[in-house]
């Protein structure tokens, strides 16, 4: 065999011959795009902590759609949807009208939530159905759940480049978005963490909401030691999620691993040696600038 083929059998062959196989791929690719500048602005707002905190607070919605009517995937999208909103709009209030910091705001709704979340599915759900909503089945994602992920993706695509310019101005000086001394961060902070609360809802049915985490975190992350402006970290961090998303499913498919932690390792990874390595800020760059000084 020569390399073109073994190349081909590795990473063509298994979209050419598998139907399942390039709706999984569809599906990660929608996630990554519209993860990659969400994470970004995330993690540019020092919120990045809050990914985490929302993928606890869909479960009890999620567990609600699957009580009431199993692996529903339109019950358990409402459900999770209805569940993380009410988690980010009730975190916010606390936040605007108590002493309460954001941080402790989402900590004691998310613990709330996620305590909710795991009574209900004790009620209603097998261990295997636990493990797919945490982790997904992008393997067994269908045409319907195909078009919800791509369908809630793209509507976290569109809002966020609607209120882009928003969100970058109240990250870099909330001043400019003051009117008549009124403070519209606090909205700003609700639309943000709102579309986080889409893009995990989308993400269940395919690597769970726990991994969907990782796909709005860890491409910022490794784009943070190859771009040094927002519109290039934003670049990087897209080239580096969907560059992710083939490698996990590959690794997947002929690995047997679960695909979700198949695809957050290898971006974990990538994350690590690009904090190494990168040409920006990483610890060679460091090093020898440290170098040049002494």
């Amino acid at each position: 065999m020569s390399v073109l083929d073994a190349l081909y059998a590795l990473l063509i062959a298994p979209l050419v011959d598998f139907a399942f196989m390039r709706r999984a791929l569809v599906a990660c690719v929608a996630l990554a795009l519209a993860g990659a500048p969400l994470g970004t602005l995330l993690i540019v707002r020092r919120m990045s902590l809050m990914g985490d905190a929302l993928a606890h607070a869909v479960l009890p919605g999620v567990a609600m759609g699957h009580l009431l009517a199993g692996m529903s995937a339109f019950a358990m999208v409402t459900g999770g949807l209805i569940a993380g909103l009410t988690v980010a709009v009730l975190s916010v209030v606390a936040t605007r009208t108590t002493p309460l910091r954001e941080d402790a705001a989402f900590a004691g709704f998310y613990i709330a939530s996620l305590s909710l979340g795991i009574a209900i599915l004790s009620m209603s759900a097998t261990t295997t159905d636990l493990v797919h909503i945490l982790f997904g089945t992008v393997l067994a994602v269908d045409d319907v759940a195909l078009l919800t992920i791509a369908g809630l993706a793209s509507a976290v695509l569109v809002a966020l480049a609607l209120s882009a310019r928003a969100l970058i101005i109240e990250a870099f000086d909330p001043a400019l978005l003051d009117v008549g001394g009124v403070r519209s961060g606090g909205v700003w902070n609700g639309v943000l963490l709102g579309l986080v609360v889409v893009l995990l809802v989308a993400g269940y049915q395919a690597v769970g909401t726990l991994m969907t985490v990782g796909l709005l975190i860890l491409p910022p992350l490794i784009a943070r030691f190859w771009a040094d402006t927002l519109e290039g970290q934003v670049a990087a961090a897209m080239i580096a999620s969907l560059l992710g998303v083939y490698t996990g499913l590959m690794m997947s498919f002929h690995w047997n691993l679960p695909t979700g932690p198949a695809i957050t390792l290898g971006l974990a990874a990538t994350a690590i040696a690009s904090a190494l390595l990168g040409p920006v800020s990483s610890v060679r760059v460091r090093r020898r600038q440290r170098h040049r000084v002494a």
